[in-house]
């Protein structure tokens, strides 16, 4: 084309009213919509976030406000402009945003009323608000960015009156949230504050790294009450095992990316109040896997990030103590396709081998660990853990068979002499009907709900099992006592404090 060329073009400004009402279906739930604006809380250097909620029926409310630096009329008016920064542009390393939409998409997927007042220090307050009715009348042409709040309003700035500098960004026509809802519509009413609990759960998870520093730490405050960081890798408890921070490079990328994994204890090591506190906002199955953080930041929560060879990964039960932190810089961004929502990441093709291979590793252990009922790597002296049941292939097909080198199995037929056809028999019997389908569906159903050896069994009732067993191995393998305790206390049932203080007992316990 020369430089002369005159071109001729129309200007083709899209319909305010139908673009806006377009972007609301970016796909935030209200839980992500207010993490992307707490980004922005942080990016303006806030200690505290405020989080408000007020139920009214169709005139229902919902404030986030903090004490970060605020802004100046002109830059309220650039951050409330749609499209506000270049993804492109290069920004500083601490930034979380990387759209200039967050602020706008975010808010009016759950509102058709966005007000925005802002103080800087020293300064005096603005306002600017979206309101989506407005905009939609026949007679409102163009891009009508209102300098006042909605004479109707009733939601509360006392919070942001009270603050030298901050920003309250206001929600009100919560058409996601409520909708022809009156005030004395319980029904609504407890969806509306369940959903506020739900928002809780998720900023304890995403911002936790914030939450938990030792200096410059974050707070959020949900309707007076602060909210506590969740750690998803259970880092403070002694039976988390982790593997070595890996740092894996891009090619002509100077920052690396940061990996380390996580094995969580078993159920039966952290107790029903931790074990619960540890399951996540998902629940076991759902928070397993990758945790991609961008400056601290949670994006992704518990994926597996379609690795896994031909065929992807999928949550499966006995991976459920696998989690994998995962650190990258903000400049990768476009690398890894997050999108507006910061909720959704693919890794780049030139590390995708290199990630699964260390995530193999972490499923493996956790695997153990599931399998053996927390007792895996705990004893570095011993033999792993002896199982009555040992599985196989016949066939093409899985099967399980009762191991005869089990001590106690090995005892009951040397002693069972003449009578060893029958009892062969019986364990033949056994191994044949095992229900493997009703198992599988007891455990998909209830997964929690596996019990350890011995569960809900009386102390007495558990000595008899192990005394019992203690003199078979003794008389019909023709141990020793230490030898006879090594060999119980190896196998997965008896292998516990408790069980060890029985057998303690029985020294001198004579052989019959």
């Amino acid at each position: 084309m020369s430089s002369d060329e005159q071109l001729t073009y129309d200007d083709v400004a899209p319909d305010a009213s139908a673009m806006i009402e377009s972007m609301r279906a970016y796909g935030y739930t209200l839980a992500t919509a207010i993490a992307d604006l707490i980004d922005n809380s942080i990016a303006a250097g806030c200690t505290t976030v405020w989080l408000d909620s007020w139920w009214s029926g169709d005139k229902s409310w919902i404030s986030i406000t903090d004490d970060g630096q605020g802004m100046s009329e002109e830059e309220l008016r650039n951050a409330m402009r749609l499209g506000s920064r270049n993804p492109r542009d290069e920004r500083e390393p601490s930034d979380l945003g990387r759209f200039g939409l967050g602020l706008k998409t975010a808010s009016l997927s759950q509102c058709r009323r966005l007000t925005v007042f802002t103080r800087a220090e020293d300064g005096d307050a603005h306002v600017r608000r979206w309101d989506l009715d407005h905009l939609a009348r026949s007679d409102v042409r163009g891009w009508q960015l209102l300098k006042t709040r909605h004479p109707e309003s009733i939601a509360s700035l006392e919070r942001f009156e009270s603050l030298d500098n901050g920003t309250t960004v206001l929600w009100e026509e919560l058409d996601r949230i409520v909708h022809d809802a009156s005030v004395d519509d319980e029904r609504l009413r407890s969806h509306f504050l369940k959903s506020i609990d739900d928002v809780e759960q998720h900023l304890a998870m995403v911002f936790h790294r914030y939450l938990d520093r030792p200096r410059n730490r974050l707070r959020i405050n949900v309707n007076g009450h602060e909210v506590a960081a969740w750690d998803p890798f259970a880092t403070r408890h002694p039976a988390t095992t982790t593997t070595p921070s890996e740092m894996v490079r891009l090619p002509d990328h100077a920052q690396p990316i940061a990996v380390k994994g996580y094995v969580l204890p078993h159920k039966d090591k952290l107790g029903p109040e931790g074990h619960k506190e540890a399951s996540g906002p998902g629940g076991w199955n759902a928070q397993q896997g990758f945790y991609l953080y961008r400056n601290e930041r949670l994006i992704v929560a518990g994926s597996w990030l379609g690795l896994g060879g031909r065929r992807p990964w999928t949550k499966e039960e006995h991976y459920k103590l696998a989690r994998i932190q995962l650190d990258i810089p903000n400049s990768m961004d476009h690398l890894w396709h997050l999108d507006v929502k910061k909720s959704h990441a693919t890794p780049p093709p030139q590390i995708r081998e290199r990630l699964r291979g260390l995530a193999q590793k972490v499923r493996q252990d956790a695997r153990g660990v599931f399998a053996h009922r927390g007792r895996y790597g705990a004893r570095t002296k011993r033999k792993e853990l002896q199982r009555p049941w040992q599985p196989g292939k016949r066939s093409g097909c899985v099967v399980y068979r009762i191991d005869r080198k089990h001590p106690v199995v090995a005892a009951v037929l040397k002693d069972s002499k003449e009578r060893r056809p029958l009892v062969e028999a019986m364990l033949r019997v056994l191994e044949e009907t095992v229900p493997v389908q009703q198992i599988w569906l007891d455990a998909a159903e209830h997964p929690e709900g596996a019990a350890p050896p011995f569960h809900g069994a009386s102390s007495s009732a558990r000595r008899r099992v192990v005394v019992t067993a203690y003199d078979a191995v003794r008389r019909n393998l023709d141990l020793s006592h230490d030898e006879a305790v090594a060999r119980l206390t190896s196998c997965e049932e008896f292998a516990d404090d408790e069980v060890l203080a029985i057998l303690s007992t029985l020294a001198t316990h004579p052989v019959q």
